[in-house]
């Protein structure tokens, strides 16, 4: 039985939606896991307390430094999930804008020293 072009490219096309659908489920089993993993280092940051500085998460490649005068509040607040705010000026952070909302208080998340 001889094989047609026909017939090669409905092969190549069933393939092609065969490679789709395991890539799909490789990114969902990705999704899952990443899902498993933040949860996990949330614990730990929180159970910690440790912030972006110590996980060396503040620098930005790429951006101009602050200039030398400028000078970072110490943080204030700290979220069970290890973020900072220093309570300056500005929007608050979300997870202060939800934890008030939620019935909770600035003092419930002051950094006592």
């Amino acid at each position: 039985m001889a094989t047609t072009l026909a017939d090669i490219n409905s092969q190549i096309k069933k393939h092609d939606q065969e490679i789709a659908q395991l890539r799909k489920q490789a990114e969902d089993l990705r999704n899952q896991e990443r899902a498993g993993v933040i949860e996990e280092l949330r614990k730990k940051i929180a159970e910690y307390g440790l912030t972006a500085a110590d996980l060396k998460l503040t620098g930005r490649s790429g951006k101009r430094a602050a200039s030398a005068g400028a000078v970072k509040s110490a943080p204030k607040y700290r979220s069970p999930t290890g973020e900072t705010w220093s309570g300056g000026r500005g929007r608050k952070p979300r997870w202060i804008s939800e934890a008030l909302a939620a019935g909770k208080t600035l003092s419930d998340f002051e950094i006592k020293s």
